[in-house]
C-alpha cells in the first residue's frame, strides 16, 4: 500500500455529513494515512468525530479481506481463491439459478454506503446482466418513509431542501427522533449556534440523549407516538388562530381535510395518548410559531414507524400550516444516515426507481434509460420487493443472491429469521471490505476498495454531491465493486457497458439523469472539485439548487400537498405478556451494523459491547443492578445484555442499540411490521418483556 500524492482532500467513509477531510501519508514509510483537519469545507469546518478521525485503521491488511474465498462444499469452510475462481464461481451461481428457475429467482442487495457510481452500476447490472426485478438496498431501512412523504407532500425528495448552513439562522428548530450529538457530532454544532444566534430548539424523544440535553424544550412521548404529537400540535395551531391563511391559499392543496384530521386530536386526548403533557405541548406550539421563520427535521425515530409516512406526513403538514415551508430559513428536512442514503436511492438500486430518480413504472422513463443503457424499454423489469419482503423471500421465491455493502445478519429487523433465510439460499456472493457477520455465511466473498482507495461520488444529507478521492493504491488480491461488476457481466456475456473507470460511469450516470427529478446532468469531477460540491438537481449549465421550493413545489400545480392523517397505534402495543416498549438506536462510538466499526480498537473501547437502558423504577421493580445481565424477550425472539439504569428514559420503555451481533443482538427482537407506502420496518417500536437473565 503507498500513497499517491502528500495530501489528498476527501470525505469520512460514515454518515451523510461526508465530512471533509485531508489523508496524509504516514511519516513512518510504512504505508497507509492518517487524517487531519480540514478547515475549508463548509459542512464540518474541519471537526470530526472518532468514527472519522479512526476510519483509517480499517485500511490495515490485519483487519480486512485481501484475496477472495470460496466455500468449496456445503458446510466447509471458506478457503482462499483466486480472482478468476472466484469470479467464475459467482457468475455461474447466479446464472444457473436464473436458468432454472427465472430471472426474478435471482436477487441483488445493495446498500447506502455504496457510491452514486456503484449504485448506479449495480441497479443497471440487475436489470441488463441479470434481468430481475428483485433488488433493493439497506437504504430501506434508513429514510424511506420520509422520502415517501417528501414525495407525497412536495413532488420531490431530497433530504435536506436548504444546506445546513440556513439551520442557525432560523428562529426554532424542532428535531423529531434525532440524536445528532451521538451519531453525526459534528453537526452539534449547528443547534449550538442556533441557540447562540437566539432561536430556540425543541427535541422530540422518548430518552433524554446527549441532543435532548441541549434543548430548550424536551418532549418525551411514548415510543411510536410521534404522530399523534404532531397531530396534537397542528389542533393547537388551528385552536389558537396561528396559521397562515395567506400561504395555504397560494401555495398549498388539501387544507381542510388535513384540517379537519388534526381536529380530531385534541390535546387532553394528545396527552393520554404520547404521555407528553398538555401545558408542554403549548409551550412547543409558542415556541415554534413566535419567531417569522421554523424548521421541522425529522431522523429515524418517527421514520421507522409502520406508519412512518404518515407520521412525517404529520410534521409537513405543521411546517405547511404556519408557512414554514417553501420560503427562506424555513421547511422540513430528514437527516439522513447512511453516507450515501441520498444518491444511493436516487440512481436504481430501489426496487422501485431507475437512475435520476425516475420511476420505474414511467414508460418516458423506462425509454430514456433504456436508450442510454442500448437496450429496449420492454426489456426492463418492472419493480420488485422492497428490502424487507426481499430477504424474506429468499430461500423460496429468491434463490441466489449477491450482496454488496451490507450486513443485514445484524441490520435487518427480526434478524434471527433474516439469517435463517440467508442461510436457505442455493447461492450467496458477497462483496465487502471485511469479513461481516453476512459474508461468513456466504459461498463466495470478494474483496473490496474502501473509501480511501478509490474515486467516487456520494450525496449528502443537503443533497450536494461530492468527491471521494482515491489516496492510496489498494492492497494486491483486492478489487473495486466496479471491476466486479465488470467482470461479472463480461461473464454473463456482456462485454461492454460496465465500465472500471469511476469518471466514465459517473459521465453516463449524469446522461440517464438528464431531466430526471434527482438531475445530475450538470455535474462533473471537475466541478465537484472546484466548487467544494453541487447542489442537485443541476441540469446542464445550472449553477445547482442549494434551496428547493422557494418559488414553487415540483408538483405539477406547483402546489404542496397537505395530507390528511390520523394517528393509529404502532403495530405492537404492550400486554400483559410483553408489559414494556422496546426502542433501538445508535452509540456515538459505532456505526450501524458495526462490521467495520467493531474493528477499531479506539472505538470498540469506549463501547465495547450491546447494554439495555432501563428507568431506575423498573430496575428495582426487576430486583436488577446495574451491570446485571438482563434478558428482553420479543414475540420474534430473546436478547440477553447488561444493564444500564438511567432516569434519562421513560419507564415504560428499554433502549438497546442496535450495533452487535451475538446474544445482545437488538434485531433479533424487531418487528418487520412494514409502512404501506415506504416500506420500512417497524424498528423504532415493539413489545418485549424484561427479566434478570
Amino acid at each position: 500500500m503507498h500513497s499517491t500524492q502528500e495530501a489528498t482532500a476527501t470525505h469520512c467513509p460514515y454518515c451523510a455529513l461526508q465530512c471533509g477531510m485531508n489523508l496524509r501519508p504516514q511519516a513512518n514509510g510504512e504505508g497507509g494515512v492518517v487524517v487531519e483537519e480540514r478547515a475549508d469545507f463548509p459542512v464540518n469546518r474541519g471537526a470530526l468525530c472518532g468514527k472519522g478521525r479512526t476510519a483509517p485503521a480499517l485500511l490495515s491488511s490485519r483487519v480486512r479481506l485481501t484475496e477472495p474465498l470460496i466455500r468449496t462444499h456445503a458446510g466447509g469452510p471458506l478457503v482462499p481463491a483466486t480472482w478468476e475462481e472466484a469470479l467464475d464461481a459467482v457468475a455461474a451461481g447466479l446464472a444457473r439459478t436464473g436458468r432454472a428457475h427465472g430471472p426474478d429467482a435471482v436477487g441483488v442487495f445493495g446498500g447506502g454506503g455504496l457510491t452514486n457510481e456503484k449504485a448506479y452500476a449495480l441497479g443497471k447490472f440487475a436489470r441488463v446482466a441479470l434481468g430481475t426485478s428483485q433488488i433493493d438496498y439497506n437504504g430501506r431501512f434508513c429514510m424511506s418513509s420520509a422520502a415517501a412523504a417528501h414525495q407525497r407532500a412536495f413532488g420531490l425528495d431530497r433530504g435536506l431542501p436548504f444546506p445546513l448552513e440556513d439551520i442557525p439562522r432560523t428562529g426554532c428548530v424542532i428535531l423529531v427522533g434525532s440524536n445528532p450529538a451521538e451519531t453525526m457530532p459534528p453537526a452539534l454544532r449547528y443547534f449550538t449556534e442556533l441557540k447562540a444566534n437566539g432561536g430556540t430548539l425543541i427535541v422530540v424523544d422518548p430518552r433524554r440523549t446527549r441532543t435532548a440535553e441541549q434543548a430548550d424544550l424536551h418532549l418525551a412521548p411514548r415510543p411510536g407516538t410521534d404522530l399523534a404529537l404532531a397531530l396534537g400540535l397542528l389542533h393547537l395551531i388551528v385552536a389558537e388562530g396561528r396559521t397562515d391563511a395567506e400561504f395555504i391559499a397560494a401555495r398549498t392543496t388539501g387544507w381542510e381535510d388535513a384540517r379537519a384530521a388534526a381536529m380530531a386530536h385534541w390535546p387532553e386526548l394528545v396527552e393520554r395518548i404520547t404521555g407528553v403533557p398538555v401545558p408542554q405541548l403549548r409551550r412547543a406550539v409558542e415556541m415554534f410559531c413566535a419567531p417569522s421563520a421554523a424548521m421541522v427535521l425529522t431522523a429515524r425515530g418517527p421514520e421507522q414507524q409502520a406508519k412512518g409516512t404518515d407520521t412525517v406526513g404529520a410534521w409537513i403538514n405543521l411546517c405547511l400550516a404556519t408557512g414554514r415551508a417553501g420560503r427562506p430559513l424555513s421547511g422540513y428536512g430528514c437527516l439522513t444516515g447512511q453516507g450515501n442514503g441520498q444518491g444511493g436511492r436516487e440512481h436504481g438500486q430501489k426496487a422501485d426507481q431507475l437512475p435520476g430518480y425516475r420511476k420505474l413504472t414511467d414508460p418516458a422513463a423506462r425509454a430514456h434509460v433504456a436508450r442510454v443503457w442500448g437496450v429496449a424499454p420492454q426489456t426492463l423489469p418492472g419493480p420488485g420487493r422492497s428490502a424487507y419482503e426481499l430477504l424474506d423471500a429468499l430461500g423460496t421465491d429468491v434463490k441466489a443472491l449477491l450482496l454488496m455493502g451490507s450486513n443485514p445478519v445484524v441490520s435487518a429487523p427480526r434478524a434471527a429469521h433474516v439469517e435463517e433465510r440467508i442461510r436457505s439460499l442455493d447461492f450467496l456472493a458477497v462483496a465487502d471490505v471485511v469479513l461481516s457477520e453476512t459474508a461468513a455465511l456466504a459461498d463466495v466473498v470478494l474483496p473490496v476498495t474502501q473509501w480511501a482507495e478509490e474515486t467516487g461520488t456520494t450525496t449528502s444529507l443537503e443533497g450536494r454531491v461530492l468527491l471521494r478521492r482515491r489516496a492510496l493504491t489498494p492492497p494486491p488480491g483486492v478489487r473495486s465493486d466496479l471491476e466486479v461488476l465488470h467482470g461479472l457481466a463480461s461473464r454473463l456475456g456482456l462485454e461492454k457497458g460496465f465500465p472500471t473507470d469511476p469518471e466514465e460511469v459517473f459521465e453516463e450516470l449524469r446522461r440517464a439523469s438528464e431531466g430526471g427529478p434527482a438531475d445530475y446532468s450538470g455535474i462533473s469531477y471537475e466541478r465537484i472539485a472546484a466548487e467544494q460540491g453541487v447542489f442537485w438537481p443541476c441540469p446542464e449549465g445550472s449553477p445547482g439548487t442549494p434551496r428547493l421550493f422557494l418559488d414553487r413545489f415540483a408538483t405539477d400545480d406547483g402546489r404542496a400537498r397537505f395530507v390528511p392523517v390520523t394517528h393509529r397505534e404502532a403495530a405492537e402495543t404492550p400486554d400483559a405478556a410483553y408489559p414494556l416498549l422496546l426502542t433501538t438506536g445508535r452509540v456515538v462510538a459505532q456505526y450501524q451494523s458495526g462490521a467495520q466499526t467493531r474493528r477499531v480498537a479506539e472505538l470498540n473501547e469506549a463501547a465495547p459491547g450491546p447494554f439495555v437502558e432501563l428507568h431506575p423504577r423498573l430496575a428495582a421493580r426487576l430486583g436488577v443492578a446495574d451491570g446485571a445481565p438482563l434478558a428482553v424477550t420479543s414475540r420474534r425472539g430473546r436478547a440477553v445484555a447488561p444493564a444500564r439504569i438511567t432516569d434519562a428514559i421513560r419507564a415504560d420503555t428499554v433502549f438497546m442499540p442496535f450495533h452487535w451481533y451475538g446474544e445482545g443482538r437488538a434485531n433479533t427482537l424487531t418487528n418487520p411490521a412494514l409502512d404501506p407506502v415506504s416500506r420500512m420496518p417497524e424498528f423504532k417500536v415493539c413489545a418485549v418483556r424484561v427479566e434478570p437473565a
